[in-house]
């Protein structure tokens, strides 16, 4: 008999999770039986109903929200659809109500350490408020940290469950009183890198023995014919081309790339910024842009289907964020053959090798700017570290068989 097999994921917008994700799905759809039939029946919710990618999900995974947005929550028409769902899901099945002292407690918390997050106060409500199912699977999967976490932990019913980890779990504003002992519902934990399994182990510690690490999957040859595929730039520029692919939000430090790039103009480089992705800070950001004069230089380019041609027409790629999990706009990168400047952060530091494949530098724009400057002045150097990059081959195997195993009942 097939397997039964669901995951379970915040939103289904562009972003690296969520590609992570479709790459998964596209591999276990694939697998067949000896008959040549599909192995595993794959069923996915999306906690909070909404996002672009549902579009391109795997031919035979089934989409179980009998309500769908399929506008991305980064856009306007997104969040005004988002905020309309949560102001309906948070009063389902009584859930604030039933999380009343929880919300009140927590915001408590975060408001002596100085720093409300209000999705993590929402996440637990909106996954008591969601819709439910009776249906019991083989393996529960949930995909991302949060609401989705505490969703497959409570309300789903699984034979296994397995959850991943995708960010550092406390810079990100997790703690063990916000979890509420969901962890100890999952039978395994998938940290998409060593440093994130290390600091998801800070705060969980006993839970060494069930956490190993996932590493985000990526299909190189398919990245590699779509980076041919027609797109990219359309501006008639003929500088070199920056490029940074993230959404527009307070872990990337975009103010930061700002005064980086004002730095560059002032010492006379040619060169043109690019940012791909669309995110709550955009007006922040504009204004910055314009106040550092760089209206025409440091462009936001919003979303974009494809953006693989954009990465084989930029002349240097720059990930200078706060922190990260693992990022999958680095290994895209790095697979088209870009050279890499990153920040020395979590998640970054285990992807970018110093002065081999690209250049780690403190996060401050005096720093960015020597990084990006050293190699805008030795094009050879930047050559050489782009064919490095594109020589990483980024295998998955291994992690696809450790999952599914927990569907077989398999030890992994």
């Amino acid at each position: 008999m097939k397997k039964e097999l669901l995951f379970v994921i915040n939103t289904l917008s562009r972003a690296g999770a969520e590609t992570a994700l479709l790459e998964l799905l596209r591999i276990i759809a694939g697998i067949k039986d000896s008959n040549g039939n599909n192995k595993y029946n794959i069923d996915i919710y999306v906690l909070m109903g909404q996002g672009e990618l549902a579009g391109k999900l795997p031919e035979g995974v089934n989409l179980l929200n009998k309500k769908y947005s399929h506008f991305s929550v980064l856009s306007n028409k997104g969040r005004h659809y988002m905020y309309r769902r949560i102001a309906r899901q948070v009063f389902k099945n009584g859930a604030v109500f039933k999380n009343f002292f929880y919300i009140i407690s927590n915001f408590a918390d975060m408001a002596r350490s100085h720093h409300i997050w209000p999705d993590k106060l929402l996440w637990r409500v909106l996954s008591d408020g969601a819709e439910f199912t009776e249906k019991e699977y083989d393996l529960a999967v949930s995909y991302i940290e949060g609401g989705s976490a505490y969703y497959t932990a409570e309300h789903v019913k699984a034979k296994k469950k397995a959850a991943f980890i995708h960010i550092d779990y406390k810079k990100a504003g997790y703690t063990r009183k916000l979890d509420k002992g969901c962890y100890d519902k999952f039978d395994m934990v998938f940290p998409i890198s060593d440093e994130v399994k290390g600091q998801f182990l800070k705060v969980y510690p006993e839970y060494k023995d069930k956490t190993k690490v996932f590493h985000n999957i990526i299909n190189q040859k398919r990245l590699r014919k779509l980076a041919k595929e027609p797109g990219g730039f359309n501006d008639s520029f003929d500088g070199i081309r920056l490029l940074t692919v993230g959404r527009l939000t307070y872990q990337k430090a975009y103010p930061i790339a700002i005064e980086a790039m004002k730095l560059l103009k002032e010492e006379g480089y040619n060169v043109r910024w690019y940012v791909l992705g669309e995110g709550p800070e955009r007006q922040v950001l504009e204004q910055c842009i314009s106040e550092a004069g760089l209206n025409g230089n440091f462009i936001l380019c919003g979303a974009v289907d494809n953006p693989y041609p954009y990465y084989r027409q930029a002349g240097l790629y720059v990930h200078a964020t706060r922190f990260e999990g693992k990022s999958i706009a680095i290994q895209e990168a790095q697979t088209l053959g870009c050279a890499v400047v990153a920040s020395d952060s979590s998640g970054n530091r285990e992807q970018v090798e110093n002065g081999v494949d690209g250049i780690l530098c403190s996060l401050n724009a005096v720093s960015v700017k020597n990084a990006i400057a050293g190699l805008l002045d030795n094009p050879a150097k930047r050559q050489e570290f782009g064919k490095k990059a594109a020589a990483k081959k980024i295998t998955y195997e291994n992690e696809t068989r450790m999952l599914l195993a927990l569907a077989e009942e398999q030890g992994i």
